[in-house]
């Protein structure tokens, strides 16, 4: 079932406080997927030096609403002050998934940051739906795991992932998509 746009907005600051109030040793509020990834929750705006400084992130990808992100992080002009590129793909929380295009957008964020070696933090609020769809996404095109392939491997980097029926949906369009077109490529 989609969440409504209503819905996501009344559960945000409660579940926002519940993400800050149950992190600990095993529920980290961001992990180094791949040398180049990091996947976590909300960056606030007082973890912006850490970021930049211990894991090297000139790349930030919001799925966030802008309502999500208005007075916790940093704007898209205060990531660039700080010389980091942002991308928003917006996305409603609660069991919703990206668009495919916002998928290969991201992705292809990703890919590009990669080549000068730099760190890119993709986040929705928790780190565990919207988000971690995205990364399994470039995950598999950059390694040619399976969805299921990819999720263990996640998983096994930042346990407390979840996806929704929905979000697994779109990771399997989007596999679907990349053998299609490896399949032409040949």
């Amino acid at each position: 079932m989609l969440s409504s746009p209503i819905f996501a907005r009344i559960a945000f600051y409660p579940s926002l406080l519940w993400g800050i109030a149950t992190e600990s040793s095993t529920k980290r509020w961001y992990d180094r997927i791949e040398s180049n990834v990091i996947l976590g929750a909300l960056p606030f705006k007082s973890q912006t030096k850490e970021l930049i400084e211990n894991e090297n992130v000139r790349g930030v990808i919001t799925m966030n609403e802008d309502y999500e992100t208005r007075h916790f992080s940093n704007s898209k002009q205060e990531w660039s002050d700080w010389g980091v590129t942002q991308l928003q793909l917006a996305t409603i929380d609660f069991n919703n998934a990206p668009s495919q295009e916002m998928l290969q957008r991201g992705v292809e964020f990703i890919e590009e940051m990669n080549v000068n070696e730099k760190s890119v933090y993709v986040h929705c609020k928790a780190g565990r739906g919207r988000s971690t769809t995205l990364v399994a996404c470039y995950l598999m095109k950059a390694k040619r795991l399976t969805p299921e392939g990819v999720h263990q491997f996640i998983k096994s980097k930042r346990p407390h992932i979840w996806l929704a029926p929905r979000q697994w949906e779109a990771i399997r369009i989007f596999h679907e998509n990349l053998c299609e077109q490896r399949d032409l490529s040949r």
